[in-house]
């Protein structure tokens, strides 16, 4: 009988089974990842629109999986998170401050002023040290004006390639800005002056209530009501003459720069409907460079006297040959008009003339009296006190400021007692017929005409457009 002889194996038994799952291993990530050539084998018509599955939230980190070479193994990447995404951006800010402090070309900063910010914050914000700002400010009476920083107000800093201050530009006003820069000798300071468009621009109002209110509503400022009713002041009584339904018209000078408006100038022309009797002014500057306002036949806007002193007053009482006086209990003529208005609101001269007093007398307290010619004299009484530079012997100009509404003498609230005598004798300032000035004539009035005509028209076409835009 013969005995069967085995052979040791060539291999060890663990071998043979690592290699064979290395083997299985292999296949499967061959099917799973195609080489290069059969994707690229595949008609372009075949491929499909991947299915991209959104991850559900998650406080975990996500796996991306990258596929960085044919290579049937799988890189693992973790997704950054919120401190390594601002981590990164400071990295790329601080790279960016390098690239710029390595750049040879100067930086722009724009810096706007917040609420509480000064001079100094501003500096520091623009990274420059207060001696810097000290320089800056004792280089010149100019560039102290750049310490009154107001909210919003814009800096605009040039700084060099390390971060000095080469110049400095900042606004001081809508028409005003400065400019400071360095030199070898130190900081010098250039003073710029914005020159606005002047275009003519139009307003009107119709008063219900007061002549402001319809102003205000109208487009215009405080200071151009006052011009309108100044104009108008020889003719109509602002403090009693108003009436409900009286209507304005306005051309005036509007400032522009940049086109925004940035400004008024002046009154070019106007109309004033009182009690349905239409009053035309127009600004004519004449051949000697005298500026005054004329009605639209050339007759001038300007008599002899203004009809009330005190702007948007009150009549408190009228001339009267019998009235009780409200402190002596008595029956005494009132040979003058009461303006009641707050305790120091200007007075105005009613016309050119000379002081004959400016001093206490009696029961008037604070008086001016003022003679006009050899006929006119006109007295003011009850002043709180007396404008500057005017004293007795003195010489003023029609609707110059002689003093302010008080209460001295016997008075028994603040308020102007206004007197008007012609030729000695006392009449009602108000009833009074005012003497006109001359008018203009001859070549002077024909030069007026062509000034006034194209300003007339323009007036009736934007009021025409106005109403047809308003016209229900």
């Amino acid at each position: 009988m013969t005995q069967k002889i085995s052979k040791a194996p060539l291999y060890p038994k663990g071998h043979i089974l690592a290699a064979s799952g290395i083997a299985a291993l292999l296949s499967l990530a061959l099917l799973v990842f195609p080489s290069r050539e059969v994707e690229a084998q595949k008609p372009f018509a075949s491929l499909e629109p991947e299915t991209v599955s959104t991850p559900l939230p998650s406080s975990e980190p996500q796996l991306t999986f990258v596929e960085e070479s044919p290579s049937p193994f799988v890189n693992i990447q973790s997704t950054p998170t919120t401190q390594d995404t601002n981590a990164q951006a400071e990295q790329i800010n601080d790279r960016a401050e390098v690239a710029d402090s390595q750049s040879k070309e100067p930086r722009m900063k724009l810096i706007t002023a917040d609420s509480g910010d000064t001079l100094s914050s501003i500096f520091a914000k623009a990274g420059l040290p207060t001696s810097v700002l000290h320089d800056v400010l004792s280089s010149s009476k100019e560039a102290k004006q750049l310490s009154r920083v107001q909210n919003g107000q814009q800096f605009e800093f040039k700084l060099s390639p390390e971060g000095d201050l080469q110049s400095l530009r900042c606004k001081l006003g809508a028409l005003q800005s400065i400019e400071v820069s360095k030199t070898d000798k130190g900081f010098t300071s250039k003073h710029e002056q914005a020159k606005p468009e002047t275009r003519s621009a139009y307003a009107r109002g119709v008063i219900d209530s007061s002549l402001f209110l319809a102003a205000k509503r109208a487009g215009l400022s405080h200071g151009m009501t006052v011009a309108l009713s100044d104009i108008f002041a020889y003719d109509i009584d602002f403090a009693q003459d108003l009436r409900d339904g009286d209507e304005f018209e306005v051309i005036y000078e509007e400032k522009v720069l940049d086109g925004k408006p940035i400004g008024t100038g002046n009154i070019l022309a106007a109309r004033f409907t009182n009690r349905g009797k239409t009053f035309t002014a127009v600004r004519y500057t004449s051949k000697q460079g005298t500026v005054s306002y004329f009605t639209a036949d050339g007759r001038s806007m300007r008599k002899a006297f203004i009809r009330t002193p005190v702007d948007f007053a009150r009549i408190s009482s009228r001339f009267t040959n019998g009235r009780l006086h409200p402190i002596l209990n008595k029956i005494r003529a009132h040979k003058g008009v009461d303006y009641a208005a707050p305790r120091g609101t200007p007075i105005k001269a009613a016309g050119d003339g000379r002081v004959e007093l400016a001093g206490r007398k009696g029961g008037y307290g604070n008086t001016v009296i003022i003679q006009h010619g050899n006929r006119y004299q006109t007295l003011y009484a009850h002043m709180q006190g007396f404008a500057k530079g005017i004293r007795t012997g003195s010489n003023v100009r029609q609707g110059q400021v002689i003093g302010y509404i008080g209460t001295t003498g016997l008075s028994t609230g603040p308020h102007l007692h206004y007197e008007f005598q012609i030729n000695g004798t006392h009449v009602d300032p108000l009833s009074q017929k005012l003497p006109m000035t001359d008018a203009l004539a001859g070549a002077e009035k024909q030069r007026f005409l062509q000034a006034s005509r194209p300003l007339m028209a323009k007036m009736d076409q934007e009021k025409a457009t106005m109403l047809a835009m308003n016209k229900p």
